[in-house]
């Protein structure tokens, strides 16, 4: 199998993808992408070690378990949506592997035992790989949130990828709350963040790297993530990248804010962006 690409998707907003919205279409395309993005990929992974922005530990954590079940963590849905079922199976190998990999680079880790996998990774990849017969492997974020260190530690994941492995971040690249729900100017802010989040994704890897870990100056950054942990996946998968350079490769407007998803490395399927 050849080297893998690295990915940082949106993941939408609690069980968006399975129940009713106004205007209904507002997830539409962004589902119809999560839905073709396993063609895109092309090589079928034989594991996904997934980043999601709804894990923080003061260690970083890997799950480990065998089958692990679903952390419904979002609150004031729809009853059915508390029902979805994605029986993926865990790798504990895998993990382990990923944990040797972070210890040699000096980061401590900690095995989790009992924790779901919570809805930054079900509620995607209900719709990635519908049959939950791709393992996965969830690693938490590292509490404080530091930029520059999640990179460092995707750095030491890069040897994965030519293992068959695919690295996803998932979280979204707008995660302003009270913006969605109508405060301050989505659009604007937004626009102005994703416009600078394309060109330093594309730019080469040093350049990339510098950006990213002092990504609070870039426009609208804290009006785009008052709070960084949506934004931290694309750290740890950008730090993974190595020397491929990323390119954008979904985009749309949802809530009135601008969103988009990038990859890096693998092969180049057209863009789906407005």
């Amino acid at each position: 199998m050849s080297r893998l690409p690295t990915l940082y998707i949106p993941h939408g907003g609690g069980p968006c993808f399975f129940m009713d919205w106004t205007p209904p279409d507002t997830w539409n395309r962004m589902a119809a992408w999560l839905r073709g993005l396993a063609d895109d990929i092309g090589a079928r992974p034989r594991a996904v070690l997934l980043i999601s922005g709804h894990w923080e530990e003061p260690v970083v954590s890997v799950n480990t378990q065998t089958r692990p079940p679903l952390l419904f963590d979002y609150y004031g849905f729809p009853p059915h949506t508390y029902r979805l079922e994605y029986p993926a199976p865990g790798d504990p190998a895998l993990a382990a592997r990923v944990r040797r990999l972070l210890e040699a680079g000096g980061v401590p880790t900690h095995a989790e035992t009992e924790r779901g996998l919570d809805h930054g990774v079900f509620i995607p990849f209900l719709l990635i790989y519908p049959q939950a017969d791709v393992p996965i492997v969830q690693l938490s974020l590292r509490a404080g949130l530091d930029a520059a260190e999640h990179l460092a530690l995707g750095a030491l994941l890069e040897p994965l990828r030519d293992e068959g492995v695919l690295i996803v971040g998932s979280g979204m690249s707008y995660h302003n709350m009270r913006g969605l729900m109508g405060g301050g100017d989505p659009g604007r802010d937004s626009q102005a963040f994703d416009t600078w989040l394309g060109d330093t994704c594309t730019a080469e890897p040093a350049a990339r790297s510098r950006l990213l870990a002092n990504w609070e100056r870039a426009p609208s950054a804290r009006a785009s993530h008052p709070r960084e942990e949506h934004l931290l996946p694309l750290m740890v998968v950008a730090g993974a990248a190595g020397a491929d350079r990323g390119r954008r490769v979904f985009q749309d407007r949802v809530l009135g804010a601008t969103v988009s998803a990038v990859v890096f490395g693998g092969p180049d399927p057209a863009a789906n962006t407005e």
